[in-house]
Order: C-alpha cells, then structure tokens, then sequence
C-alpha cells in the first residue's frame, strides 16, 4: 500500500511539473497578450509548483529512507539520489532564480537557467516514475 501510495505521490509531482511548465504558462504567454501580466502569474505558478516539489520530495524522501532501513539495495539508493536531486533543483530554482527573474537581473540568463534546472527537475522525476513503475514495491 505505500508503495502505491509513493508511486502516486511521484506521478503527482512529475503530472504537476508537466502541466504548469508545458501547459498552463505557454497558454498564460499565448492567451494573456501581456508579457508582464503572463509573467507574473506564471511566477504564481512556479512558486506553488515549488511548493509541490518541496512537499512530496520529503514524502518521498521518508519513503525511501524506509525501504533503505529494510534492505539497502542499489535500486532504493539510486531512488533517493533522484528525489534529493530534483528537490535540490526545486529549492535553487525558487530561492536562488526566481529572485534574480523577478528582479529582472539579467533576465534571460537567469531565466535560461531555472528553465534548464525546470526541464531537469521534470526528467528526474520522469525516471524516478519510471523506475517505481516498472519495479513493484520499491
């Protein structure tokens, strides 16, 4: 049952990333008609999506942290090396860009960049559903 549990709370993650980052803010760009007033609810949107991160990283992270106190395989360390790695991607790209993009420092260099660490997050957390997916109970 935890298992099934963790393997939702990844698609969570990874289905929210997916539609904040490659639905919902393009549409804001296209349909909203001001640069400004799309990135600033974008913004919105990527501090919840952070939010979301930050949640079900820990869950996450105390799921594995379980499986690792019962056996410590490859399969569970590797699992836990992608939950802190996009969860380190999430916490950078709210606390260290995300300050910078609001700023408007540099804006295209800081926004190549928590788009680049975005894109990252979404494929850890692509392969960490994969990998809990094809493998029951780990």
């Amino acid at each position: 049952m935890k298992d099934r549990l963790a393997l939702l709370l990844a698609a969570f993650w990874w289905g929210s990333l997916t539609t904040i980052g490659f639905l919902v803010v393009p549409m804001l760009f296209a349909k909203l008609g001001n640069p400004a007033v799309a990135g600033n609810f974008a913004g919105q949107l990527f501090e919840a999506q952070s939010w979301v991160a930050i949640g079900c990283g820990l869950i996450l992270l105390i799921h594995f942290r379980s499986k690792a106190d019962e056996r410590m395989d490859a399969a569970t360390m590797t699992s836990i090396g992608i939950v802190l790695g996009a969860l380190l991607l999430a916490l950078l790209q709210q606390y260290a860009v995300a300050p910078r993009i609001l700023a408007r420092e540099n804006l295209k260099l800081w926004h190549t960049i928590g788009s680049g660490m975005y894109v990252v997050q979404w494929l850890c957390t692509l392969v960490l559903l994969w990998r809990m997916g094809a493998r029951p109970g780990r």
